[in-house]
């Protein structure tokens, strides 16, 4: 009688120890695949970290637009959801590394972006220009001109679309249109 006892004690036991676990399991993980808890997409934002929007990730291209190649082979850049980004770009087997903040604002036009890009290190500089993100999610394609100092470019427009930066007044079509592969 006692060892039944102890057996129903135990079994209880055992069973509010499943049903804690299991209303543990229903509050949702930050990888559960589902959004849950105070999550503002699926596994981001609330309680999980900030969800990404429009440039925000890791982005790789190789070969690199036309207009870069004297600066650059390929190009690693990780635009953060602090609005911080860094540029790890490479020549020849050496790295150079750019850094600062950007402002990205939707355009109004299809799914194109504007950005603005302040880079801090090595030199002080502001770009201007667009981007789009397309294929799920995988691809980017990007536009982008120093407008300060000013080096008497024109940056590109969402209106005017991909190739409508310029510089002197000559348009550079598709050679500064720069194309990435999402890396994370």
């Amino acid at each position: 009688m006692k060892a039944l006892k102890l057996m129903l004690f135990g079994l209880a036991i055992a069973g509010f120890t499943f049903q804690s676990c299991k209303d543990e399991e229903n509050k949702g993980t930050c990888s559960d695949g589902i959004q849950n808890q105070d999550e503002t997409g699926v596994d981001c934002g609330g309680v999980c970290t900030a969800c990404r929007e429009g440039i925000q990730g890791t982005w790789k291209s190789y070969p690199v637009a036309p207009i870069l190649a004297t600066f650059a082979d390929s190009i690693v850049a990780t635009f953060n959801t602090n609005s911080t980004y860094e540029v790890a770009q490479w020549k020849g087997g050496s790295k150079t590394t750019l850094t600062g903040t950007y402002v990205q604002t939707k355009s109004g036009v299809g799914n194109i972006y504007d950005i603005t890009v302040n880079q801090t290190s090595p030199t002080s500089i502001t770009a201007e220009g667009i981007f789009e993100v397309t294929d799920n999610d995988t691809k980017l394609k990007y536009e982008i001109i120093q407008t300060t100092p000013s080096i008497g470019a024109g940056k590109p427009t969402a209106a005017g679309g991909f190739g409508s930066s310029t510089f002197n007044g000559v348009p550079l079509g598709a050679a500064n249109i720069q194309e990435y592969v999402r890396v994370k």
